[in-house]
């Protein structure tokens, strides 16, 4: 007599797998139990306040129990995984119309402009929130739905998950059969010995096991409801810090020319936006100095014009009395200076010219930052003279001129459009104008451009408007002795720089590594349960049962019983096959039985196979 290994996993078969242990729980009992903290769906039914006694008591005490359990019922939906995901596409669905419509915390200009071209969909799109979604009620209820709804989904299952990890595995069930993965084979080892085998093989196989009877209990894979309250933990971080950086953000531009500065101060911005709890204290004390501002471009080929390189070059300090520092600001390399990061947006050119009166006394001489028009660098502005001029019969006036600058002009008979970046044939293109610019007034106007509703023209000798090209160094007389404008042969360059302040964007950025790291965790991770079973049988040989249960039915669980009942068969080997108590006697040799007409057509039969290897020949 020898062995015989027959250890295979058998799946399915007489079982209907996961399924099956699902329906039959009333068998399984506590083992196929807890496998997942999620909370269990319900239905809701006809009443709560079940069966009514007559009388106003009866009504007030039925009524009691129907809103308890209406309420009871909302919650239990709110909190559900359903109406979480729900919540969240919806989420998803409003942050498309403020990624598509102009917003007016971000832009107001483009509102307006909205507003005057669309006279149907603009009060439309004004009473539905549109132009402020991520302020509008709408978009708050689901927000803070959502945010609800996942706090109240957490908190049970984690103080579920660690009571579960308090615990210990379940007690194997009465019949392993009926589990999705199951395998038998008998040993002539003890049945004690086959347990502390089997406890210390699945212990190795960092499984938390435990004898039980006369089972042994295992389980592994708790890192996926790890996982998955990791995932939705990490979502609410990023809520929390996406509202807390909405209510407490700051976001300023400044134009700053070359050897100018700037403080971080609210009157300093050129456009300052901010959150609805935020507080000019909270802006941190600091300041700096542009320097220099770098800008090459590529000259030839399909990317002509490209800039290869862009950076601003600075001196800060930090505080009142900080000590100064140097910095080059590049694209995406901002100053970080605490919360506050300052940001290289955008670069343009700020011609020198010196303006005088009639008399030849210098009335203005400054940098004068011009608004680039297109990638190269064709650039726009105005030039204001408000104070201190007088033309040539000694009336006070004021002077106004419209500006345009082509760091590389093409030459007489070309666009007046710029051919490349650089400052490779700087021109000034000025016309001007006198009288009132209208800045006294008191109304707002921009920087860049000219009101010329109380502006006269200049004429030149042939009753034209006046108007000329400059290069570098060369001046422009006003007629009849009202002054010249000169362009200076020195132009600065000036640099735009965002300076934001997001208080909650470390925690959003924590948040969505540990959403992506839970959901990895809770997609690739399998929570499963193993149980070994060794009793002594009738004929006083020990038989083992193993089998194996996971929350849904996969390969891995039996492959995974496979390879542990493979090694536990190692270590318990085998017992030797019974014989056989009643034989099969076969046919009598001495009868002689009639074959019958058809036996010369039968095929003659194929001798027996060979035994398998080791097995007894009979």
């Amino acid at each position: 007599m020898s062995t015989t290994r027959d250890t295979d996993v058998r799946t399915g078969g007489e079982s209907d797998g996961s399924d099956a242990a699902a329906r039959d729980a009333g068998e399984l009992g506590e083992a196929g139990s807890q496998l997942s903290t999620a909370p269990r769906e319900t239905a809701m039914p006809g009443s709560f306040g079940g069966a009514r006694t007559p009388g106003v008591t009866g009504w007030l005490v039925w009524t009691g129990r129907e809103a308890v359990g209406w309420v009871r019922w909302i919650w239990r939906q709110l909190t559900s995984m359903r109406v979480a995901l729900l919540l969240l596409f919806l989420l998803s669905l409003g942050a498309i119309p403020g990624s598509l419509i102009p917003q007016s915390g971000t832009d107001e200009t483009k509102v307006a402009d909205f507003r005057a071209r669309h006279t149907t969909l603009g009060p439309v799109y004004e009473k539905l929130g549109l132009f402020h979604v991520y302020s509008s009620v709408w978009f708050s209820a689901i927000y803070i739905l959502l945010f609800v709804s996942l706090i109240g989904c957490i908190v049970p299952r984690t103080w579920q998950f660690v009571g579960q990890l308090r615990g210990r595995p379940p007690r194997a069930p009465r019949l392993l059969t009926r589990l999705p993965a199951y395998t038998t084979w008998r040993t002539e080892a003890g049945p004690e010995e086959v347990r502390e085998e089997a406890l210390k093989l699945l212990k190795r196989r960092r499984f938390r096991a435990h004898a039980a009877g006369d089972a042994v209990a295992a389980e592994k894979g708790y890192l996926r409801e790890v996982g998955n309250l990791a995932f939705h933990i990490a979502l609410i971080v990023m809520l929390t810090a996406f509202a807390w950086g909405q209510l407490f953000k700051s976001e300023g531009n400044k134009l700053v020319v070359e050897g100018d500065g700037f403080a971080n101060t609210l009157t300093q911005y050129d456009d300052f936006k901010s959150g609805a709890l935020f507080d000019t204290d909270d802006l941190e004390p600091f300041s700096f100095v542009l320097n220099d501002f770098t800008g090459t471009y590529e000259a030839t080929g399909p990317n002509r014009g490209t800039p290869r390189t862009y950076q601003a070059t600075v001196d800060y300090s930090e505080g009142a009395d900080g000590a100064e520092k140097k910095k080059t600001i590049k694209v995406n390399k901002p100053l970080d200076i605490d919360d506050s990061k300052v940001y290289l947006t955008a670069h343009g050119y700020a011609p020198v010219v010196t303006v005088r009166n009639g008399a030849g006394d210098v009335v203005y001489r400054q940098a004068v930052p011009l608004l680039p028009l297109d990638s190269n660098s064709t650039s726009t502005g105005a030039i204001k003279v408000m104070d201190g001029y007088e033309n040539g019969k000694g009336e006070r006036e004021q002077l106004g001129f419209q500006a345009f600058f082509l760091p590389a002009y093409g030459g007489d008979g070309t666009a007046v459009v710029s051919q490349f970046p650089s400052l490779l044939n700087p021109v000034l293109n000025l016309t001007a104008y006198h009288g009132d610019l209208g800045v006294d007034a008191g109304l707002p106007q921009s920087v860049y451009q000219l009101e010329k509703k109380n502006l006269k023209e200049f004429k030149d000798s042939k009753g034209k408007q006046l108007r000329e090209n400059l290069k570098p160094g060369e001046t422009m007389q006003l007629p009849n002795g009202a002054g010249s404008i000169t362009f200076e042969k020195g132009i600065k360059e000036w640099a735009n720089f965002q300076v934001t302040r997001q208080p909650g964007a470390g925690w959003a950025l924590a948040g969505a590594f540990g959403a992506i790291f839970g959901l990895a965790a809770s997609l690739f991770i399998q929570r499963r349960r193993v149980w070994v079973r060794a009793v002594t049988g009738p004929d006083g040989v020990t038989v083992v049962e193993m089998a194996g249960l996971g929350r849904s039915e996969s390969a891995k669980v039996p492959e995974e019983l496979g390879v542990l009942a493979g090694h536990l068969y190692d270590l318990a080997p085998g017992a030797p096959d019974s014989p056989d108590p009643d034989p099969d006697p076969g046919p009598d040799p001495g009868s002689d039985p009639d074959p019958g007409p058809d036996a010369e057509n039968e095929t003659t039969p194929e001798p027996p196979a060979a035994p398998a290897e080791g097995a007894e020949t009979k």
